[in-house]
């Protein structure tokens, strides 16, 4: 019995420091994310029914909370009270009615002002010109795929910020690959779940460029605190820049010629894909232009070309439990392997 409380002891106590380590990662990748500050038409709905539904609750806990208050002071204990207790009230019709009717009418708006704001984020028209984007959950890293361009990108989310001069809409197809994910930006729409052999969609409409942070927000295994997201809402002209690259071929640089044959002979060709080469893995991120992120392992680390090394040496040094196993490759494999993926830029 002390055996398994103390398991049990270790295990709440491992869960906790894990929980204070990981807790200021998203602070740390540049800013908090946060639902009270809305950068897209669907999140400012959320916030204003949000604001509408606290100001409500706010309200009736003034109003409870005085009448208790109100009640404890007049209806207190008095030494010239009979047996020693106030005077007993036994029933009113009227504060029943009162207490009953309100409550029913109060819930009767909550239930009707959030179903209206449900409809007018789900049925939202879309444009012709919107942008369309898949989205599938892996355990434990996102796949974003742009069918219009024929890009396919990993981790980090790039579309058009939209303006009233030049309106921009990005609607997403949310799937899995596997367990149940959740797709949540808090300053940007409300969250989504990604479920196999299901498609839900979302729509966002950001209207000032950055980057936005959000994560898996459903369990979905041992890193699921670790499947971070970073969404980069760009000017117009950046986007179709930074589309423009995405579309190229891997560079063919013969001075890491060396890291591409270790590359190819090794099983990373197996899960990975590297566009113009014969890697054509979907079992991993595609890496074709791996350097233009500015992170690894789902925001889970800084894209160094050290960190970089050590991913491939050691996955669990920064994502313990990730489903990439560790290479088994001599330094001198590393460092070509290396030198190589810092070539896809």
């Amino acid at each position: 019995m002390q055996t398994r409380r103390a398991q049990r002891l270790i295990h709440h106590t491992s869960a906790a420091a894990w929980l204070l380590l990981t807790s200021p990662i998203l602070i740390a990748q540049g800013t908090t994310p946060s639902t009270l500050a809305p950068a897209s038409t669907p999140a400012h709905q959320i916030f204003d029914l949000s604001i509408f539904v606290v100001t409500l609750t706010g309200g009736i806990f003034v109003v409870v909370g005085g009448l208790l208050a109100i009640a404890l002071y007049r209806f207190r204990a008095r030494k010239t009270d009979p047996l020693g207790e106030p005077a007993q009230i036994y029933g009113s019709t009227q504060i029943e009615l009162a207490w009953t009717v309100i409550p029913v009418l109060i819930v009767v708006v909550l239930f009707l002002t959030t179903a209206r704001i449900i409809f007018a984020i789900q049925d939202a028209p879309k444009p012709k010109s919107a942008l369309d984007v898949t989205v599938v959950g892996h355990q434990f890293w996102w796949e974003f795929r742009y069918p219009k361009y024929g890009v396919v990108s990993a981790n980090e989310l790039h579309i058009p910020a939209s303006s009233n001069t030049a309106p921009e809409a990005t609607f997403l197809k949310l799937t899995s690959a596997d367990v149940n994910h959740s797709f949540w930006i808090p300053q940007l729409a409300g969250k989504t779940d990604l479920i196999a052999n299901h498609v839900n969609t979302m729509w966002l409409d950001p209207r000032t460029p950055g980057l936005y942070l959000g994560q898996c927000a459903q369990f979905c295994g041992s890193q699921h605190a670790m499947m971070l997201l970073r969404v980069y809402v760009d000017a117009p002209e950046q986007f179709d820049a930074w589309i423009r690259n995405q579309q190229q071929s891997a560079r063919q640089d013969s001075t890491v010629e060396a890291g591409r044959k270790v590359f190819e002979r090794q099983a990373c060709m197996n899960c990975h894909t590297v566009s113009g080469t014969a890697a054509t893995g979907r079992f991993g991120p595609d890496l074709t232009h791996l350097m233009s992120r500015a992170t690894l392992a789902s925001g889970a680390t800084d894209n160094t070309p050290s960190n970089l090394r050590q991913w491939i040496k050691s996955p669990d040094t920064f994502k313990h439990g990730a489903l990439m196993p560790a290479m088994q490759l001599n330094d001198e494999q590393l460092d070509q392997i290396t030198a190589y993926l810092e070539s896809l830029k």
